[in-house]
């Protein structure tokens, strides 16, 4: 059974850092996408950054890039998103989400194991 449980959300100023972590257990697929989500109040949610336990690069939504960076320690059987440079419109819940594939092609939707959620909120 996998279990995901996110930590680290909380309030900054515009221009902080947060670091999110994603407690992973019970991941038994051989090929997978790990991806951090969020969904404001009254929006769709949006994939903001993912890496395929295979290889290959992250990826990234573009306003997040160059101010986020996502990363596995398998040791610890974590998934990280450090957050830099935080914006008011980076205020959301936070999610990460694990999907078995066999290609990275395939990261970007279709996940069926998620956390509860980690709110971050970035006052101006």
């Amino acid at each position: 059974q996998v279990q995901l449980v996110e930590s680290g959300g909380g309030s900054v100023q515009a221009g902080g850092s947060l670091r999110l972590s994603c407690g992973v257990s019970g991941v038994t697929y051989k090929w997978y996408c790990m991806g951090w989500f969020r969904q404001a109040p009254g929006k769709e949610r949006e994939r903001v950054a993912n890496i395929y336990n295979a290889g290959g690069s992250p990826y990234y939504t573009d306003s997040v890039k160059g101010r986020f960076t996502i990363s596995q320690d398998n040791a610890k059987n974590t998934l990280t998103l450090q957050m830099n440079s935080l914006k008011p419109e980076d205020t959301a819940m936070y999610y990460c989400a694990v999907k078995p594939t066999v290609a990275s092609s395939w990261c970007s939707s279709g996940y069926i194991h998620w956390g509860q959620g980690t709110q971050v909120t970035v006052s101006s």
